[in-house]
């Protein structure tokens, strides 16, 4: 039995296991290819929906870099400027990003943060938009382009335009959870901490697929949440609270101490 070691675990022993906790079928039974199908393309749909729009339910964060071509936008995804591997779906927010200059310094590259524009709103603010200049800020579109193959592309706006090939941006963005799996018999390449969680969680999605009610006293709701929490404790990582610059005053010399505060 392959789920007994974490790493040949299976997307079949994953499906087989949740048909059981669900109580669709009993022990020594097998389901049907249909049922199989079903139940792991619920999986594939629910880890869509975990890598896609929940940040404590991805495990960290990847940081991608493209260098600037002078464009006043960029793609981000599968086969994009900033490319986040074959088969990724594109993200839905980045996290933060940065501008490095390395033109002048290679061997000591130097990295200036950037501003999250964080609607398409904000962006329509600026009135010159193809201002060439040294960037301070940017604005994600996800947008749903057509990218390379069957991918699909987000859009990313920098502002001022960065002069080619002397800087690089960086956006940090959630990592991708595996979302697509070939076959009932691909192992699972994942933190084996989301084991009980996929468990319990496709299990419940399958009772709505039976028409399977729960009952008073009834573990398995509990089981579920109890599974997702142990992830959310793992993976909360909370940034320091930084005041904007905007919000700030200037330093103010006292003639007393004769130091500024």
């Amino acid at each position: 039995m392959s789920q007994l070691d974490p790493a040949n675990t299976t997307v079949g022993d994953l499906c087989l296991a949740a048909m059981k906790l669900s109580g669709y079928i009993g022990v020594g039974r097998s389901p049907l290819a249909e049922d199989y199908s079903d139940a792991w393309a619920m999986l594939q749909w629910m880890l869509q929906e975990w890598a896609s729009s929940k940040r404590y339910l991805v495990f960290h964060l990847v940081t991608v870099l493209a260098t600037s071509t002078g464009a006043v936008s960029y793609t981000v995804g599968d086969g994009g400027s900033f490319n986040t591997g074959a088969g990724s779906v594109r993200p839905d927010k980045i996290e933060s990003a940065f501008l490095r200059q390395f033109a002048s310094a290679p061997a000591n590259t130097i990295d200036f943060p950037l501003d999250l524009l964080q609607s398409m709103e904000d962006y329509n603010l600026i009135a010159l938009k193809g201002l060439v200049s040294f960037p301070v800020s940017v604005f994600y579109d996800p947008t749903w382009e057509s990218g390379v193959g069957a991918a699909r592309l987000g859009r990313l706006y920098v502002y001022p335009v960065a002069q080619a090939s002397i800087y690089a941006i960086g956006l940090t963005l959630k990592a991708q959870l595996p979302t697509k799996f070939a076959a009932l018999t691909t192992a699972f390449n994942i933190p084996y901490i989301y084991y009980n969680a996929l468990h319990c969680q496709l299990a419940l999605r399958l009772r709505g697929k039976y028409q399977i009610p729960t009952f008073p006293g009834d573990p398995l709701p509990g089981m579920a949440r109890d599974a997702l929490a142990a992830i959310r404790a793992g993976n909360a990582a909370i940034a320091r609270l930084r005041t904007p610059a905007d919000m700030t005053r200037p330093g103010i010399y006292n003639i007393f101490s004769d130091r500024s505060y």
